[in-house]
C-alpha cells in the first residue's frame, strides 16, 4: 500500500473532496442520523465547518482518503473515506492531531461505537455526556479527554 502523507489542506479548492469523504464515512458509520439531519450537516461542511477548524489532509498518491479538524485543542472532526477504513488513516490523522496540534478532547456520537472505541483504543477517556449534539439534535455526545493529563 502507499505511503499515507499528512499535510495541511489547501483550502476551498479541495473542499469537494472533503465533503466526499465525510459522505462515505457517514454514510459507512452513521447509520443512527436521519436523512434529514445528515443533508443538512452536508449543506454546511464547506461553508460553515471546515474554515472554522485547522484542516489536516491525509493522502495517498495525493489523492485524499481522510481529514482532521482541530480547534483550541479539542478534535472536531475526523473522517476517513470508506474504502480505507481500518488502514490507519484514522491513527496517523489521530496522532498527527495529538503530537503536532496538541489535542486533548473530542465529542463521539454515543451511538458511534465504532468511534467511541477508537477513540477509547488510543487512550481517550469518557469525562461528560450531553443528550444532544452541539446543534441541539437528539444525538448523544461523549466528551472524552487524552487520559494522564
Amino acid at each position: 500500500m502507499p505511503a499515507l502523507h499528512i499535510r495541511r489542506s489547501i483550502g476551498p479548492a479541495e473542499y469537494p473532496a472533503l465533503v466526499a469523504i465525510w459522505r462515505s464515512a457517514v454514510d459507512a458509520t452513521h447509520d443512527f442520523l436521519s436523512d434529514a439531519d445528515r443533508d443538512q450537516i452536508h449543506a454546511k461542511l464547506a461553508s460553515d465547518y471546515f474554515p472554522a477548524v485547522i484542516l489536516s489532509v491525509a493522502e495517498r498518491d495525493g489523492r485524499p482518503v481522510g481529514f482532521s479538524g482541530v480547534l483550541d485543542g479539542a478534535l472536531e472532526m475526523l473522517f476517513v473515506d470508506a474504502a480505507e477504513r481500518g488502514t490507519g488513516v484514522g491513527s496517523a490523522l489521530l496522532t498527527h492531531a495529538i503530537a503536532e496540534q496538541g489535542v486533548t478532547r473530542v465529542d463521539v456520537n454515543e451511538q458511534n461505537a465504532s468511534a467511541a472505541g477508537f477513540y477509547a483504543h488510543r487512550g481517550f477517556e469518557v469525562v461528560g455526556r450531553s443528550e444532544t449534539d452541539e446543534a441541539g439534535r437528539p444525538y448523544p455526545l461523549l466528551h472524552l479527554r487524552l487520559g494522564s493529563l
